[in-house]
């Protein structure tokens, strides 16, 4: 194809960019695993039609999705996660009032603890229970509730997207002076990622009207039929004993995560091999001291997952063949050829644009920082996964020249997929609210997730930045 090669390189950037929107767009609208399937058309077009040389797929990034999905699964599969969910629904059920705050920092919580968001599935039916059951319009904690799940994943120690994260800013070739890694950049994700919760429950308490004075729900409540479907069962694990290996389970996955914690905190814990040498010169951190060839957070949290997940197979009487077949193994395959296909083809097109993109783009992101920002809540969107969007445009933006305490400050912004009504656990939000109070529009974008994610990110991003300053990073 030398006619497609001979353009300018703008005009085949463009026409690149053409394709791979159209391969996101046609896989977010087929949903599922085609996102990660249609990233191979991607990349053919790119390397037999403009030559281009395949980059190279997150593989980091990859292989830490698994084993975190592992692990996980492995704990559902063992009856661990039923375990946090009765302490998270005895939390909710005792102080009932104050559900639309407290629903949002327990989804939260439990997706920072398990590194991954789709453990909301099984507390939504609970949270709608309370609700119904205590006059409160279903909406306000569910809908705040399915997003902050979303928003504990850059505030995760075991989450994907934030050891790819990680990675990325500190093998970068201008490196943040004072940033060590892991546990600095959960000091700014975490508190910030809180304030951002805080936001939406507040901002949840108040929005839409109350039950008995919504009209329109009061006139469907006089179909008997309709009445039965909205305060039907209850879902509820109280009262339900569960076998003490279950409780064995949640320990072991547990202690695995602050294990992981206590790792990246106290690095000299963790083996090393002895001097970085580089072109024959001993390399040292910006304080003198001497880098070492230490092992890195990516392959402790890898480690460590496959251990937890081993020990609870060994230590009780967990079926193997139902990890393979639970919720969370499959959204978690889901994610990996996700971010397979995507970071493969988004490395392959955007590694050979680079210098252009760091002329074009670098000056003005440098001038207003904040379209940073705006570009990963979009890309995110794109391509559903906060772990996909940090491995698509993080290297990208450290290329054109983005300052890192700028991505450390708005590490928030990889949450975008609440924008429009179509990521699986606000789908399934609105199918376990049977009163119908949490609901996609008439136009679709005036859905009932997007002003709790708007806020959510915005309010998080502007805590990031603040913290970034007082931590030094800007």
């Amino acid at each position: 194809m030398e006619f497609l090669t001979s353009l300018s390189e703008g005009t085949q950037f463009l026409i690149q960019i053409i394709v791979v929107l159209i391969c996101l767009f046609y896989g977010a609208r087929k949903g599922g695993i085609a996102l990660g399937l249609l990233g191979g058309i991607g990349i053919l077009m790119l390397v037999f039609l403009f030559h281009i040389k395949p980059g190279k797929p997150a593989i980091d990034v990859m292989l830490t999705i698994l084993a975190v999905v592992v692990a996980s699964a492995t704990l559902q599969a063992s009856g661990g996660l039923d375990v946090m969910l009765q302490i998270a629904e005895k939390i909710l059920r005792r102080n009932p009032k104050f559900l639309t705050i407290l629903a949002p920092f327990v989804t939260c919580t439990l997706t920072i603890l398990c590194g991954t968001g789709h453990v909301v599935y099984t507390i939504m039916p609970i949270i709608y229970d309370i609700a119904i059951k205590n006059n409160i319009r279903p909406e306000r904690p569910m809908a705040a509730a399915s997003v902050s799940s979303q928003m504990g994943i850059i505030a995760s120690p075991v989450s994907v997207a934030v050891v790819s994260l990680t990675a990325l800013l500190i093998n970068a070739k201008n490196p943040l002076a004072g940033f060590d890694g892991y546990i600095n950049l959960l000091q700014i994700t975490i508190p910030s990622t809180l304030f951002g919760v805080l936001c939406i429950g507040i901002f949840s308490w108040f929005r839409g009207k109350d039950l008995d004075k919504d009209m329109e729900f009061q006139e469907k409540l006089k179909n008997e039929e309709f009445k039965n479907y909205v305060y039907g069962d209850s879902k509820t694990l109280l009262g339900v004993k569960l076998p003490k290996e279950a409780w064995a389970s949640m320990w072991i996955f547990l202690g695995a995560i602050a294990l992981v914690a206590i790792l990246g905190i106290f690095e000299d814990l963790r083996p090393n091999w002895g001097q970085i040498v580089k072109n024959g010169v001993a390399q040292v951190d910006v304080f003198g001291n001497p880098k070492m060839d230490r092992l890195g957070m990516v392959a402790v949290i890898q480690s460590f997952m496959l251990l937890a997940g081993a020990l609870i197979i060994i230590f009780t009487k967990t079926e193997c063949k139902k990890i393979g077949s639970n919720e969370i193994f499959k959204s978690g395959m889901i994610a990996l050829v996700a971010v397979f296909g995507i970071s493969w083809m988004a490395d392959t097109m955007f590694a050979v644009h680079t210098p252009m993109m760091k002329e074009a783009l670098g000056g003005v992101v440098k001038q207003y920082p904040w379209t940073y920002a705006i570009m990963l809540l979009l890309i995110s969107k794109f391509v559903n996964s906060q772990a996909a969007a940090i491995a698509a445009f993080v290297p990208l933006a450290l290329g054109i020249g983005v300052e890192p305490g700028i991505i450390i400050a708005f590490a928030a912004a990889c949450y975008g997929y609440y924008i429009l009504p179509t990521y699986p656990s606000d789908l399934a939000t609105i199918q376990f609210d049977r009163s119908g109070t949490t609901h996609i529009g008439r136009f679709v974008i005036n859905h009932s997730f997007i002003i709790p994610g708007l806020l959510g990110v915005f309010s998080s991003c502007v805590a990031g930045y603040f913290l970034a300053k007082i931590a030094g990073y800007l």
